[in-house]
């Protein structure tokens, strides 16, 4: 390999990007868009004969058109992720959306109701737009290791931030009756586990 590609690599690997918006085919622009937004997701403004919808809580976007892609109406598999899966599905149900059960994943197939251990990654249920794209929703408290860089942890929204106090809480009782005293550097605890479990590092114990 030349020194010029060499460099051409290291400055390719160091380039930030990121998923900005993925297309989804439909066949009845106003149909799709009555259905996204009757799930709560957020019109954005885009030029005509685009149109937006961005999750709560969500970096990236979902966009269609007649003229986007030529792919066909329902061919779309795209992954949400969630904090707690069985509230999601319960949010999804209340606004009117046919959503499977929640399953987990196991290496015979998926089996009926969330992971035992509540494992992330484990947990899902899946619902259908009403060209037939599937998303599959899926609960992930804590990132695989090198999932997330360094550092890099965020809360795209209060209630994912307060979800995560909560497992936090709920882990720090757990740290101060293995030990037997009360921790009062309490908030220092929280914010290691909190980056730790978003990072995928090894927790506190």
């Amino acid at each position: 390999m030349s020194p010029k590609a060499t460099r051409g690599d290291a400055s390719v690997r160091s380039l930030d990007v990121k998923v900005e918006v993925v297309v989804i085919p439909v066949a009845d622009v106003d149909r799709a868009k009555g259905f996204y937004e009757s799930i709560g997701w957020r019109l954005d403004q885009t030029p005509p004969g685009i149109v937006q919808f961005t999750p709560h809580g969500s970096a990236c976007s979902v966009q269609f058109g007649a003229q986007l892609t030529s792919a066909t109406p329902g061919s779309a598999t795209t992954y949400l992720v969630v904090s707690d899966i069985e509230a999601a599905r319960d949010a999804l149900v209340s606004a009117g959306v046919e959503v499977s059960g929640v399953f987990h994943v196991s290496p015979d197939g998926p089996v009926d109701g969330p992971d035992p251990e509540r494992r992330s990654y484990f947990s899902r249920a899946t619902f259908h737009d009403p060209d037939g794209n599937t998303w599959l929703v899926q609960e992930i408290t804590s990132r695989l290791p090198g999932r997330v860089e360094g550092g890099r942890t965020s809360y795209t929204s209060d209630s994912d931030l307060a979800s995560a106090l909560r497992r936090a809480a709920e882990a720090h009782g757990e740290h101060e009756k293995r030990t037997g005293t009360r921790d009062d550097n309490w908030p220092d605890w929280y914010a290691t586990y909190m980056v730790s479990e978003q990072s995928g590092a090894k927790l506190p114990e």
